[in-house]
This record gives structure tokens, sequence and C-alpha cells, in this order.
């Protein structure tokens, strides 16, 4: 079978791909946006991609075209394959049909941290010898590969709640129907096609709904918007995880204040104890979670918990891309303002008092309509200097937030001005963690080459 993917550098349709490719099938695709680390990934699985959406790449028709929900009508491609008639799927639905089917699915849902719990969770079951299967919407570092089939029935997989298709407004997680899942939390977010918190709420209840009877369902103690999708209705056992604070069924003790060690308490009983390289709170509950989930298909807290302490992290997830005149350079995927903050208030906590430098560009869908615009600068109180890039495009002033913030901050119009900025600040042990769900024009490299000279 020939599959073309529109929107092949996705995350996910990325990952697709690599399962497709894995299957035997031949796999060719398109996109606009082709940037690492997605597309060296592709192109190391021998996969043919073609910028941009002219028609003639669907000449001859390829047996699929799956098409990825950034595509919309208009889309050349689009008009293309409705006018001819061309087969075509959306990547979930092709997915469930080809990949899921007969799989024990363990599915990580929520507005935050689903790539890193997905890639634990992964890593904890490869390391007790499961082989699983896996689709994260990311590159773990310990497998270098965001997809795999695996060689047993269990299937780990990022359910991200963005729509399936423009053909299918569905979230995308209503394909998978797993057995086990975890709903990390949940907070307004994708402006661009929720209409506000409830209708987001709706889908995840989606979710729960087709989740068996001798299943699991994973959530925060503390988290007032699931407890409100369970109020709905749940036909599936719920056990709670927190901190000793919250309470339930699975509990983490912070043995430093960082997160890079605690104790995982189950049902009252310290069970393991973690130590490891991630830091910050929410790194302790995606992990706490992961132990939790892998503990339905019958891993051991003690085992888990060893898995995690060769736990690499995952690429573009406070991942350092380099040292340099004394600046270590951080790239994350932060792009929502609990994402920004918390990630701010984990390297805070493992590096005291050193100066921390945020580089944030607000380029979700989200960021660019300023749904969360009074949320952005009490966001950044842990760091000590904040540069906010306007990107083209943006449909709002930065400097609204800049006014409102508690640390020194300045609005840059370009990836150079930012490069200058930094480089002022050469002289002493800093950190300069840079947040963004996209490339941002190569900063990364191009910050570290001018650090060098």
């Amino acid at each position: 079978m020939h599959l073309h993917i529109l929107g092949i550098c996705g995350t996910f349709m990325g990952s697709l791909a690599i399962l497709a490719r894995e299957l035997g099938h031949k796999v060719t695709g398109s996109d606009t946006n082709v940037y690492p680390p997605m597309s060296t990934l592709l192109e190391s699985q021998g996969i043919e991609i073609t910028q941009g959406f002219g028609p003639e790449q669907l000449q001859p028709a390829p047996d699929v075209v799956v098409v990825g929900n950034a595509m919309s009508r208009g889309n050349p491609c689009v008009e293309y394959v409705l006018e001819n008639n061309l087969n075509y799927s959306s990547g979930p639905q092709w997915l469930a049909e080809h990949v899921l089917k007969g799989k024990w699915v363990l599915a990580v849902a929520g507005t935050h941290g689903k790539t890193t719990t997905s890639s634990i969770l992964a890593w904890i079951l490869e390391d007790a010898g499961m082989a699983p299967g896996f689709l994260i919407g990311g590159v773990a570092s310990n497998f270098d590969i965001s997809a795999r089939l695996g060689e047993t029935p269990f299937f780990v997989i990022e359910a991200d709640e963005y729509d399936t298709a423009f053909f299918d407004k569905r979230s995308k997680f209503v394909h998978y129907h797993p057995r086990t899942v975890i709903l990390n939390n949940l907070e307004f977010d994708h402006a661009d096609i929720f209409e506000n918190l409830a209708a987001i709420e709706k889908q995840f209840h989606h979710l729960v709904r087709i989740v068996p009877g001798n299943g699991q369902v994973l959530v925060p103690k503390a988290d007032e918007n699931l407890a409100r999708v369970l109020e709905k209705g749940v036909w599936t056992p719920v056990l709670n995880f927190g901190t000793e604070e919250d309470g339930g069924d699975w509990q983490a003790q912070l043995l430093k204040p960082d997160g890079s060690h605690f104790k995982v308490i189950r049902q009252g009983e310290v069970v393991a104890e973690v130590n490891w390289q991630l830091s910050g709170q929410h790194s302790v509950m995606n992990g706490l979670a992961a132990i939790a989930a892998a503990h339905h298909v019958g891993v051991l807290p003690e085992m888990a918990a060893d898995a995690l302490t060769r736990f690499k992290g995952v690429k573009r997830r406070m991942e350092v891309r380099g040292e340099v005149a004394g600046l270590t350079v951080y790239d994350d995927f932060a792009h929502h303002p609990t994402a920004i903050e918390t990630t701010l208030r984990g390297l805070r906590a493992q590096v005291g008092d050193e100066p921390i430098y945020a580089v944030i560009e607000p380029r979700s869908n989200t960021m660019r309509l300023g749904s969360h615009q009074d949320r952005l600068a009490p966001a950044t109180e842990h760091a000590d200097e904040v540069f906010w890039y306007q990107p083209p495009g943006l449909d709002w002033n930065l400097q609204a937030v800049v006014e409102e913030s508690a640390v020194p901050a300045q609005v840059c119009n370009s990836v150079d001005a930012i490069i200058e900025a930094i480089k002022q600040r050469v002289g002493g042990p800093g950190h300069v963690l840079i947040m963004s769900n996209g490339g941002f024009e190569g900063i990364h490299g191009r910050m570290l080459d001018a650090l060098q000279q």
C-alpha cells in the first residue's frame, strides 16, 4: 500500500509515517514547515518529503491519502483529493484500523505533560522487558525514535484532544479505544477549535465513555476540571494520584525540592523511591502517573522506579542544547502559561540563585489569539529576565505583557535581536531557557554559534 501523508512533519503524522513504514508500506508525504527533529527523523527512515502542497505530488494517485488535521479546505492537495474522488483517511482513523486493533492501548491525555509521560511510560515497559509499541508526539531519548510497532500487545500513545481532521471534528483520542488512561490535567487550550473549557471537558468525557470496565482511569486528585468530567459518568475503576498534600491512591513524597528524588506511596505504603535526572513538581506528577499506569499492566512500582533512574528525557523538553561562555542553553516545548510557569519553577529549584533568561515565542494558535494574554506575565515570575519574541502575524502586542511583568522584560522583533541581548549577559553561570512549540528560526543553534564567537 502507498500512503501519502499531508502534513507529515507534524509530530503525530510523522510518527504515523514511521509506523506505516515499519508495517511495510510505501510512505511519502508533504509539508510546508520542515524542521528538526521530525524532518531529520523521517529522512533517516527513508521517507521522501515534498515541500509544499502542489497537486502533482498526488499523481499517480496513492492508495490512500492520510490527511493531517492542519489541512483545511482550500489547500491544493485537499481540493485535488476531493475533486478526483481519491481514497482518504484521517491519521487517527488509519492508526486505529491498521495498528491499534487488538492492542492493549495505554493512552496519556491532558493539557500538559503528554509527551513526557508517554515517553516515561513506554520506557518503564521497555525496561521491564515488555517491548511495547508506542506513538509519542516527540522523540524520547531512550529510543531515539517517536514511534514503533513493538513486539507485544501493549501500545503506549500520546492521546491528543485536538480535532481529528477537517472532515472529523472529534478529538483524536476517541479513535484509540484505550484500556488504561492517564488524564494528566485539564485546562483551556486550543482556542482555535474549542469555544470554552466546557467544550474540552465534553471531549474528555467522550474518551472516558469508551474505556472498558476492566480498564483503569488515572486522574490527579486535585484537578477540579477533570473531577467535573468524571461527574458526567464513568464506567471504569478510577485511581487518583498526587502529592502527599493532595492525597490519593498514589502519592509522591518529595525528598528534594527540585523533584529529582521522591518516594512513591501506594494506598498509604511506601513502595518505591525515584532518583532521576528530571526536575520540577510537574515532572514528579508525570513520573508518578506513569508508574501507576505501568502497575495496571503488571510492572511492580520498584521496577518502574528503577527504570526511571535510566530515563534520559525527551527532545525539546528541557533539552540541554549546549553550554558556552558560562551559559547553558535549553530547548523546551512550553507554549501555555501553566507550562511556562512550571518549567521555570522547576529550573529555579534546580539552579538556585543562578540567573535564568527566559526566551519565549507565543506561537501556538491559542497564544496568537491572545486567549491567555493576562496570564503570561505572572507565568514568568521565576525568571530573572524575559525576552518575548513578537512574531509576524501575532494579532496583539506583547508590550502589555512586558508592562505587567514583575521581572525585567522586553519585546524583541527578531531572533538576531534576542541573540545580541543574550550575548550581553555572558560572564558568569546562567541559564537561557528557550520556549516555543515551533522551530523558532533555528535560534538554538544560532545562539550557540554566536556565543562561541
